[in-house]
């Protein structure tokens, strides 16, 4: 029999991708960390990937969603979580269209209010009563999550309220692995839901102070404060050069790249 020509991700986190909302190389510039030949400064739009004991979930859906999953041969998704409702880690929605197709029905999409009416809007012809001739569309049944506890593919879900400058998100934990991207401010209730790591993901957009993101220096103290035992750092614009600032961090801190895999512990 041969073997299947795709990934099992089980009790994996794969990132699938760490860069910033315009991805590194960014089209236009000519920079050092945009022209390096270090394949870790090559970043596609922040997402990760997690092998649940009851399937696979995907938490936000980037513009580079069709490439992540080809490069790391993902041929099943059976939920889909998201973090918010920004371009950069909601327009690739469409691209479940042939994840829809091998798993024959739709698929839970599980977020927030104000997730499911952009989505609503952005892809409104997915939910025409009569879907037009000549095209697929995505098929979707939504899940409405606040920040209350749930399941999820066997696996329970801890929402982290979060903030990202003037909006609202949610990070997510996962028995001793939390991912927070897009992150400039951590509430005191959710320091809390973040005690007794094992693995913190982290937003870390550049090394000076943005209004949206945390910097290298503010990501350094929420990983001091929470005090996991091993810090990754994400969501990086072309400011960050993985070879040079990685020699800069303290030990349990690192940078994150695309295609890296933690194990899940603590389900």
């Amino acid at each position: 029999m041969a073997a299947s020509p795709f990934r099992d991700p089980a009790g994996a986190m794969i990132f699938l991708g760490t860069g910033t909302s315009v991805g590194v190389p960014m089209v236009g510039c000519a920079c050092p960390v945009c022209t390096s030949d270090d394949p870790r400064d090559r970043r596609m739009r922040t997402s990760v990937l997690l092998g649940l004991p009851g399937g696979t979930l995907l938490i936000d859906t980037t513009p580079d969603l069709r490439s992540q999953l080809l490069r790391e041969r993902i041929g099943r998704v059976d939920a889909v979580l998201y973090t918010h409702e920004h371009v950069d880690h909601l327009y690739g929605l469409d691209d479940v269209r042939p994840l829809c197709f091998a798993s024959g029905g739709p698929i839970p999409v599980y977020c927030e209010a104000l997730v499911e009416e952009r989505i609503r809007r952005a892809f409104d012809y997915a939910f025409l009563p009569m879907p037009l001739p000549g095209g697929g569309v995505p098929k979707l049944v939504f899940q409405r999550i606040t920040t209350e506890p749930f399941d999820l593919l066997g696996a329970r879900v801890v929402p982290l309220r979060l903030r990202h400058g003037v909006f609202d998100v949610l990070g997510f934990r996962f028995g001793n692995v939390a991912y927070c991207t897009d992150t400039n401010g951590v509430p005191e209730e959710t320091y809390e839901r973040l005690e007794g790591l094992d693995v913190l993901v982290l937003d870390c957009l550049r090394q000076s102070r943005h209004s949206t993101h945390f910097s290298l220096e503010e990501s350094l103290e929420v990983a001091r404060r929470v005090g996991a035992k091993r810090t990754l750092l994400i969501h990086f614009s072309h400011d960050i050069s993985h070879r040079a600032v990685s020699a800069q961090l303290p030990p349990g801190v690192e940078l994150a790249y695309d295609g890296l895999a933690v194990p899940l512990t603590g389900l």
